[in-house]
């Protein structure tokens, strides 16, 4: 039987992991309302940040939007013939800042896909136009790896923009997660190395995620790993360079991010341990449900492990969560680093990247229409009308066209030589 206080525990755990899904854009203007989380001096330095070349998370006046003229186009040709009533939007299977993820139904092959529809107003007003550029340019450089969500096309309206995705319905490792609380150790080790194997695949094309977290993480109908939601990618960091955009999930920011440091690709890994930490204890490292003291303890508190792991996942997080950078696990070969530790000894990188190993759970989906992995948080939602049709070319307002000039180049449409 529970206790009170387990009962209380698991409560306060399922509130957390309710208030985790909002972006940090959403939880900052949270806390810097809260007048007594604003008195501490580390929530007072995090306030001040707002790094002049990137995404002004705390402005809370912000400019108008850049003019047409200032924008670049940076991709291929557009898709003139890509449009909403080509599908049918049959749920909304997960939500975001500027928009929702649905469920959809290709109207001419019946294929299903999962369909991003982002509200480019949404996005002008809270300047974040570079990071949807930046998500789509990430996974136009997806070459096929087998644990990154792929993107078959994008293509937009004038007032929104589509991203036209692999569907997987296995789960949310958040999910999951929140289900089980925790998972034995060789299955936490199996999603780890995909993970892995991912990221390392990223920072071979010089690109840094900086947003690994189990929400972003999925399960495919076999049970594999499927990375997926590219908007805080930062592209072009070489092996030996840096960023400071201070950006990513409260729980998951490196204490380099939130000493305002410039901060390379370890920030990867400092993220890859904080999840396999998660997956073996049930909650983030460091965690607590008061802010300030959370940031303190990713900042000062050493690493505690319980004694219910092996050495080698002790070796593995003591490593991975190392608070400098310049000894983190990673620091010096990346990926390589990270394939050869000892924990991830029972691996063949060959056999995984091939998906010839035997994921530790099967979501036994039916098919496509089974959403029994997906939060009905999300699937009880109404599908809003407004998703699959233009808007009347006759009721476009100044804003709207304004939006619409801001993201040119945004549509997409793969060559056939991508197909053979």
């Amino acid at each position: 039987m529970t206790s009170t206080r387990d009962r209380g525990a698991w409560l306060t755990l399922s509130a957390f992991m309710k208030q985790r899904r909002m972006g940090l854009n959403d939880f900052i203007q949270k806390l810097a309302t809260n007048s007594y989380a604003c008195k501490h001096p580390e929530v007072q330095s995090i306030l001040n940040m707002n790094p002049p070349q990137e995404a002004e998370l705390m402005n809370e006046n912000p400019s108008p939007p850049p003019s047409p003229s200032q924008q670049i186009n940076l991709g291929p040709s557009s898709n003139p013939t890509a449009k909403p009533s080509d599908f049918n939007f049959l749920k909304v299977i997960g939500k975001g800042s500027f928009g929702k993820v649905l469920l959809a139904r290709h109207r001419s092959d019946d294929k299903f896909y999962a369909v991003k529809v982002l509200q480019k107003k949404a996005i002008l007003k809270k300047k974040e136009e570079k990071h949807i550029m930046s998500e789509r340019n990430v996974l136009l450089k997806n070459v096929k790896h087998p644990f990154l969500v792929g993107l078959h096309y994008s293509f937009q309206t004038t007032d929104k923009l589509y991203f036209v995705l692999d569907y997987i319905n296995g789960g949310e490792l958040f999910y999951h997660l929140q289900r089980e609380r925790c998972f034995l150790e060789p299955r936490a080790r199996f999603y780890a190395a995909e993970i892995a194997s991912a990221l390392g695949y990223l920072h071979s094309l010089n690109i840094v995620y900086r947003d690994l977290k189990p929400e972003n993480i999925l399960l495919d109908s076999q049970g594999h790993i499927v990375l997926t939601d590219f908007g805080l990618c930062k592209e072009n960091i070489e092996p030996n360079g840096t960023t400071s955009t201070f950006c990513g999930t409260p729980e998951y920011l490196a204490p380099e991010v939130l000493h305002k440091q410039p901060y390379d690709r370890t920030v990867d890994w400092w993220c890859l341990g904080a999840v396999i930490y998660e997956t073996l204890y049930g909650l983030p490292p460091f965690y607590s449900r008061n802010t300030a003291e959370m940031y303190d303890n990713i900042l000062n508190k050493p690493l505690q492990l319980k004694p219910n792991i092996s050495n080698a996942a002790r070796n593995l997080l003591e490593g991975l969560l190392q608070k400098d950078r310049t000894k983190r696990l990673g620091c010096t070969d990346d990926f390589t680093e990270i394939k050869n530790h000892m924990f991830f000894s029972p691996i063949n990188w060959d056999d995984l990247n091939a998906k010839r190993i035997t994921p530790p759970f099967n979501p036994n989906v039916t098919g496509p229409s089974d959403l029994r992995h997906f939060d009905p948080e999300f699937t009880d939602e109404p599908v809003p009308s407004s998703i699959g049709c233009s808007p009347d070319s006759t009721l476009i307002t100044a804003s709207i066209k304004e939006a619409a000039e801001a993201f040119l180049g945004f549509s997409y449409a793969p060559s056939m030589d991508s197909y053979l």
